[in-house]
């Protein structure tokens, strides 16, 4: 079965959306190592990959490198074991201009590793697997951009030819971290993209779903708890407090560190709502005390998908609830998206968080492959 013709066959489809969050990738990766354990158990075939499985996986920033890689059929210990042999590499080469402003990393070993892995593969490559979708921002008309592989796309001609790794490499491109970085995008232009997480889309779950239903994109799956499934992974992000009189105190550059985190987190939270609100989901999270978890609300008549999401917020109850006291005095530092001292660690808070949080009943039997 071809690229295409697996995206346009009938029957229950299923979506895999990853979160950015920098190195936070690892804490990621964790999860989906259990989630691939369960596939690969519940079909009795220890090979089977997430690419096998999933018709759609998609991600933004750190999470466009993972889909990418799970799309071209690689194992998650295989990207995982990249992450952590290597992400000291990407997050450790810093500019060092005098007196002048740069990004902060050099992209030079981000860009050497995608290359080994990616080579000159482009978004229309018949060896990308399964459907494809990364997240990306556009910044100089101020676009999202959910680049996808599906042949029939509106852009789909315009975009095929983009190498895989330039496509990332637009999507981790958080500002003040990285370059932008220009692509052709056809009809001779050329278009400045920084990281899709500078959107509504880092979490891109929301998003992913509206780009498999709606009549503007080509998928136009059919919605429906048990037509089309949607698993969402996070990379630890949370809400930050502050004291009253922090706030009421605070400078112009404290502001200005700390409202793209707000933004982010705020973001999330309306993915979060606005899918359980729309779907069935085994495990809702409690939104605030007024939505409380909102689980199928707009969708009197019937729940428009089947919805998992699965994160490890990084907070004191996370590390509490895991018995992980002992990190609570770096909980600032486990947040930093760039720090790659804490790769390690952060797979850990995973892979205990994974397996406290993902059972095999959240993947129902009408969602197995044949």
């Amino acid at each position: 079965m071809t690229s295409l013709e697996r995206l346009k066959s009938p029957g229950p489809k299923r979506i895999l959306a990853l979160d950015g969050g920098g190195i936070r990738g690892t804490l990621t990766l964790s999860f989906l190592e259990r989630i691939e354990a369960l596939l690969r158990a519940r079909h009795s075939k220890p090979d089977l990959l997430l690419c096998d499985y999933f018709d759609l996986i998609g991600g933004t920033s750190t999470g466009s490198i993972i889909a990418t890689l799970l799309a071209i059929g690689k194992e998650v210990g295989f990207i995982k074991q990249m992450y952590l042999d290597l992400g000291s590499e990407i997050f450790a080469q810093k500019n060092n201009v005098f007196g002048m402003i740069t990004a902060k990393f050099k992209d030079s070993a981000l860009k050497k590793q995608l290359t080994q892995h990616l080579g000159e593969m482009t978004l229309g490559d018949p060896r990308v697997r399964t459907g494809l979708c990364i997240v990306t921002k556009r910044a100089d008309t101020g676009g999202t951009w959910p680049l996808i592989n599906h042949p029939e796309g509106k852009y789909f001609a315009q975009n095929k030819d983009i190498k895989l790794r330039d496509i990332i490499r637009a999507s981790t491109a958080a500002p003040t971290y990285f370059k932008p970085q220009l692509l052709d995008v056809g009809s001779g232009q050329m278009g400045a993209f920084v990281d899709g997480g500078v959107s509504m889309a880092n979490n891109p779950a929301l998003l992913m779903f509206l780009v498999a239903t709606v009549q503007g994109f080509p998928f136009r799956w059919a919605t429906g708890a048990d037509k089309l499934l949607v698993t969402s992974v996070g990379t630890g992000a949370s809400r930050i407090r502050f004291k009253v009189q922090e706030v009421m105190d605070s400078k112009l550059w404290h502001w200005a560190r700390a409202v793209p985190n707000m933004l982010m987190y705020d973001a999330s939270v309306q993915t979060q709502l606005i899918l359980q609100a729309l779907g069935h989901c085994p495990q809702p999270v409690i939104i605030d005390r007024e939505f409380d978890t909102a689980v199928s609300d707009l969708a009197p008549h019937g729940a428009l998908l089947h919805y998992l999401r699965y994160d490890a917020p990084l907070n004191e109850k996370t590390l509490t609830d895991l018995n992980m006291e002992h990190l609570l005095p770096n909980l600032e530092d486990l947040r930093e998206m760039s720090n790659a001292e804490n790769r390690f660690t952060l797979a850990q808070i995973g892979e205990k968080a994974a397996a406290a949080q993902i059972l095999p009943e959240h993947f129902p039997a009408h969602f197995d492959i044949a």
